[in-house]
């Protein structure tokens, strides 16, 4: 992790007001601790590590990104040139190097052309709730409401395949990095500043998280 350039002394005055620990600091952003958690893990936002351990968040770029989420300071991802078929794209050179599918018998075209199409409507869905940032929270909400229900199609097909849920876990973890990686690529090809890019980043990463809890619940509500 890296450490800001003016980072507080080694022996930090206790309750000083500019370095906040993980929990004020999440809740001044209204995100899960985890969250920001992963966010200092990535270097998307500075945190300086104690010597104990812990770690610390400068107030002052926290309120920055506070703002920024506040007054919808991240723009979708159509209006930075991303779309479903680019993400397709992506998906496709990601499967291409990873081989064929272990689920999905190679001659059964059309299971494999069900699989794609159930892949490029979760996109769709993901990109709808990101360029709905700045929107009302039904369009969110309808977008999410869509996303699941492809998720709880997946989770219940893997289940009856057979597919325990630590291998169905392990999968849909796999399977969500290509999304996040590409929106840090959009991000880096687009210049976006670093508080606009965390807070597009964390959206997805917060969204794919409520996802992830709900493929595991259906999954084992289908295996049972």
């Amino acid at each position: 992790m890296r450490e800001p350039a003016d980072s507080p002394p080694t022996h930090e005055p206790t309750g000083s007001a500019r370095w906040l620990s993980l929990g004020p600091a999440s809740r001044l952003l209204e995100v899960d601790p985890d969250t920001l958690r992963r966010w200092a893990d990535e270097g998307r936002v500075d945190a300086w590590t104690t010597p104990g351990g812990h770690r610390r968040f400068d107030r002052r770029e926290l309120d920055r990104l506070a703002r920024a989420r506040r007054t919808g300071g991240t723009r979708g991802l159509a209006s930075l040139g991303a779309s479903v078929e680019r993400f397709a794209r992506v998906y496709r050179r990601h499967y291409a190097a990873d081989g064929p599918d272990q689920h999905t018998d190679p001659s059964d075209d059309a299971a494999r052309d069900a699989q794609r199409e159930r892949g490029r409507r979760l996109v769709a869905a993901l990109t709808a709730y990101l360029d709905g940032l700045d929107a009302d929270e039904g369009t969110r909400a309808r977008a999410e409401a869509e996303a699941g229900s492809i998720v709880d199609e997946q989770a219940g097909e893997l289940a009856r395949a057979g597919a325990g849920l630590t291998e169905a876990v392990s999968r849909f973890v796999v399977a969500r990095q290509p999304f996040l990686a590409e929106i840090a690529a959009i991000g880096r090809r687009r210049s976006l500043d670093s508080a606009r890019l965390a807070t597009l980043y964390g959206e997805a990463s917060t969204l794919l998280d409520r996802l992830l809890l709900r493929f595991i619940d259906t999954h084992r509500r289908a295996g049972g």
